[in-house]
């Protein structure tokens, strides 16, 4: 009996998977079971930033793993406060929470919206995508993932993305928080107007909500900067981090400004393995690497010589650094085929396919990408 028949056996099948068993990974390469080699450009999901078994961060978690992998949150420790001294500067945030995932993050960010406005509502948009959990699913788009597990928290109403008329209609005095992606990344990576982002703020001066952009696909360089709200110049009330935080390991974060953090009691929120020692020592060791490599610059570089390669062949390619979205006619077959050819692309829809790769990722690579992707459209 192969891997694949073994895993049917004895796991949920809550996935639908490719037929394919990984072993191992290097750089931006993976390898089955078989040995075989492919090209990496999904990258667990915009997770493993700094590549597949990355010295640096091996070398790191190695020796923290020798000293203490867990304590709980009843003691301090110093890995974590000084990932946390490390976000502030990167950030502009002010207080953190940790947490295990990008859901997790989300969910700490609409208690603490609730928390610090004595308000209820939440606004979402269409097509964004924020977890699965019950509170993260509540503010997310699709009908599909929603209308099982209803009823969900309520209320929330979702507005038109990028439609400031729209967003002025739905919020009012009873607008806890608006939560966004400003790039969507599992619609099929669609940024946000820098007009639309304006009114936003604007409209939080005039009714006091907060506003809670989720970072967990957009942070840590992915697109060409430390952070999506970079780009636009934007000051969050609460961000939500995880996937390239800890390049693999998992570890999330919430993050807060003091005037938040001044709402937010002891008892409010916890968890027994957010912000472990070893966790924490994993995201510091990537943005360590991020910094010593320059990764942001070359995501920046790197995205913008991706996104031209491919707009030689596809239509509609879009993005932000190395977030990368264009159509086709036939997602689903067009990731098969390139898996067949040793390459790695995600679709996020019948027509949309979604490009993620390591933040190390060469000219070569990409080119050696694009050529299968031109052979096989």
């Amino acid at each position: 009996m192969d891997w694949m028949e073994r895993e049917k056996r004895c796991i949920l099948q809550t996935y639908t998977r490719l037929p394919v068993v990984f072993e191992r990974g290097d750089g931006c390469y993976v390898y089955d079971v078989n040995g075989r080699k492919y090209l990496d450009l999904v990258a667990g999901i915009a997770v493993v930033a700094l590549g597949h078994s990355n010295k640096h961060l091996t070398d790191r978690v190695k020796e923290q793993l020798e000293k203490l992998v867990h304590i709980s949150n009843l003691y301090y420790t110093v890995p974590q406060i000084e990932l946390a001294e490390k976000l502030k500067e990167i950030t502009g945030m002010d207080r953190f929470f940790f947490c295990n995932s990008g859901t997790e993050a989300v969910e700490a960010a609409l208690k603490f919206a609730r928390k610090a406005t004595g308000r209820k509502k939440f606004i979402s948009f269409t097509n964004d995508f924020h977890g699965r959990t019950m509170g993260a699913l509540s503010v997310t788009y699709k009908e599909r993932f929603r209308k099982p597990f209803m009823p969900l928290v309520e209320p929330v109403e979702f507005v038109e993305f990028n439609n400031a008329d729209d967003l002025e209609k739905k919020v009012d005095e009873n607008t806890a928080a608006v939560v966004l992606e400003l790039v969507q990344g599992e619609a099929g990576v669609h940024p946000a107007d820098r007009e639309f982002i304006k009114a936003l703020s604007e409209l939080r001066e005039e009714y006091g909500f907060l506003i809670v952009v989720d970072e967990v696909q957009t942070g840590f360089g992915r697109t060409g900067r430390w952070f999506a709200r970079d780009h636009y110049a934007l000051s969050p009330d609460i961000m939500t981090m995880a996937k390239a935080m800890g390049n693999g390991f998992p570890i999330g974060c919430c993050a807060v400004t003091d005037e938040v953090a001044s709402k937010i009691e002891a008892g409010d929120h916890g968890s027994t393995f957010g912000g472990n020692p070893l966790s924490c020592v994993a995201a510091l060791a990537t943005i360590e690497y991020i910094e010593m490599e320059r990764l942001i610059e070359n995501s920046d570089k790197m995205g913008r010589y991706f996104a031209d390669r491919l707009a030689e062949s596809f239509e509609n390619v879009r993005g932000l650094g190395l977030m990368i979205g264009f159509d086709v006619d036939d997602a689903p077959s067009f990731v098969k085929n390139c898996l067949e050819n040793g390459v790695i692309v995600n679709n996020t829809s019948e027509k949309t396919i979604r490009l993620v790769p390591p933040l190390i990722i060469s000219k070569e690579d990409i080119d050696a990408a694009v050529e299968v992707m031109q052979r096989i459209s």
